[in-house]
């Protein structure tokens, strides 16, 4: 049915543009997943969905706790739209839900921080399967009830005086790394075809002025045809 209904809906776009998706969603992933614990500012919120999007990371699970995942359109350009964007609480349950979830399709919870035990970015294991990055707060980093569900801890070489970088920045550079280690080694990092076909029916929603109806005609003329 999805595909029958992008036939439609495409006919109602530009070519380019379809081209153009069809070119970002080859080089997308959910081989690494992003996680970001409690981000209260709004230009580093928006600069992570920023850098996910340009290193083609398409999932994004989003934990409010105190404070809102507030996205500033100026900073983001609109990357938001493009992303899978998961709202989770800070509940016990909700957390568990998330976490179990992950690991029973394979994710190892990998937890960014500066901690002494961590492993070194270069030294992140690809090949042993894919990976949530968790990024924690601005002021404290991750919590601890994240922290004691993680599997790996990973660490930035730095060589200054000051003991972290700027989440965004963090993000920025972890992302930059791992996405280029995925072009190196042979690991089956491309989405599937469902995942394809799901993300494009989306952004093909979400790039059409009155989809939805649109999508109320195409179905319309559906139920007349089998009848």
């Amino acid at each position: 049915m999805s595909s029958e209904l992008i036939d439609y809906l495409s006919g109602f776009m530009q070519k380019r543009r379809l081209a153009n998706f069809e070119k970002v969603l080859e080089n997308r992933t959910q081989y690494i997943n992003v996680i970001c614990e409690d981000i209260f500012q709004s230009h580093n919120a928006s600069a992570i969905l920023r850098t996910c999007d340009c290193f083609g990371i398409q999932d994004v699970h989003v934990i409010e706790a105190k404070n809102t995942f507030e996205v500033n359109s100026e900073v983001a350009l609109g990357s938001s739209n493009w992303l899978s964007i998961y709202r989770h609480t800070d509940s016990a349950e909700d957390l568990s839900v998330l976490f179990n979830t992950l690991k029973s399709q394979n994710y190892r919870i990998v937890a960014t921080t500066p901690r002494p035990d961590g492993v070194c970015l270069s030294d992140l294991n690809l090949s042993k399967g894919p990976v949530s990055l968790v990024f924690g707060t601005e002021k404290d980093g991750l919590s601890n009830i994240l922290m004691g569900m993680a599997d790996e801890y990973l660490t930035i070489d730095m060589y200054g005086f000051t003991e972290s970088f700027n989440v965004s920045v963090s993000a920025g550079i972890i992302l930059h790394y791992l996405r280029n280690e995925l072009k190196r080694k042979r690991i089956s990092w491309h989405l599937s075809e469902h995942e394809k076909q799901r993300i494009k029916l989306d952004w093909i929603r979400k790039s059409l002025k009155r989809s939805d109806l649109i999508e109320k005609e195409f179905y319309i003329k559906k139920s007349f045809r089998k009848s």
